[in-house]
């Protein structure tokens, strides 16, 4: 995973995306459909209708980045809404990009008293 400079915001366009799309028509969805500025330094990530297949669109200082990930098996833990957009942290991005269900993430251990 790249790592993701601090004060990016991630965030997930809700509902399905066609993923025949590269980084200008995803910077136009961004612009028109969630009130973003594709330009921004923020992360955007997109879902196809499948479930399995991501893309994310990224400006950096030295230009336009699109990443496009697919899991073999399984598919992306997504919400349910239809449009609209959601924010998540740069820890929650990476258990999307891995699979694991970033919506309530569970602490392993916690101490039992201070001290």
């Amino acid at each position: 995973m790249i790592a993701v400079p601090g004060g990016t915001r991630v965030w997930l366009a809700a509902g399905v995306t066609d993923m025949r799309r590269g980084f200008n028509t995803l910077a136009a969805q961004v612009e028109q459909t969630l009130s973003e500025d594709p330009y921004s330094g923020h992360i955007f990530v997109f879902r196809g209708r499948r479930g399995d297949l991501l893309k994310i669109i990224w400006w950096d200082p030295q230009g336009a980045c699109l990443f496009s990930k697919r899991l073999e098996r399984g598919r992306f833990i997504w919400p349910a809404a239809k449009d609209g957009k959601v924010v998540l942290s740069p820890s929650q991005l990476s258990m999307l990009l891995e699979g694991i269900d970033w919506r309530l993430p569970q602490k392993t251990w916690r101490p039992s008293r201070a001290g």
